[in-house]
């Protein structure tokens, strides 16, 4: 079992899902379209009952400051599926420094391919390797709907 954070840090400050990142010149980021919900709309005269397979792609956005923390550790993000499958991880190295308003911002790429409809939900981990523990700082959810739209028809 993982032992939990100490209350001096590191603190997350954010994590979310969006579409895109932009940053400025001075740094500053703007997080464009967070999402939490995703519609696969089929239309069509004959639209599949059951949702095709898609892919989608989404920045994982993680903000810490290291308040007390220093040294290396690690940022782990472990998706599942609505079925409760980990499909997976990818584990990034962070590096905490002084002074302990600094702290790290990580910018996922996520191409997530889609084959069930339901929650999709990204566990957030901070891995210290040195004492062999993890601990669960998030969990992001990430809905997925399928619409079939019949449209069209021919008139009798």
């Amino acid at each position: 079992m993982a032992m939990p954070l100490s209350d001096k840090g590191p603190y997350l400050n954010a994590a979310l899902l969006c579409e895109k990142v932009l940053e400025e010149q001075d740094g500053v980021r703007s997080l464009i379209r967070v999402v939490d919900r995703v519609t696969n709309a089929a239309a069509g005269q004959d639209p599949p009952s059951e949702m095709p397979s898609f892919t989608i792609s989404l920045m994982c956005v993680i903000f810490m400051k290291a308040g007390e923390a220093r040294g290396r550790y690690a940022i782990k993000l472990r998706p599942e599926d609505p079925s409760g499958h980990k499909v997976g991880d990818a584990e990034v190295p962070v590096q905490f420094e002084p002074p302990g308003n600094r702290g790290i911002t990580l910018q996922m790429p996520l191409n997530i391919q889609i084959d069930l409809e339901g929650v999709y939900w990204f566990d957030v981990l901070f891995v210290d390797q040195r004492a062999g523990t993890e601990e669960l700082l998030t969990r992001l959810p990430l809905q997925i709907l399928y619409q079939p739209q019949k449209t069209g028809g021919s008139a009798s």
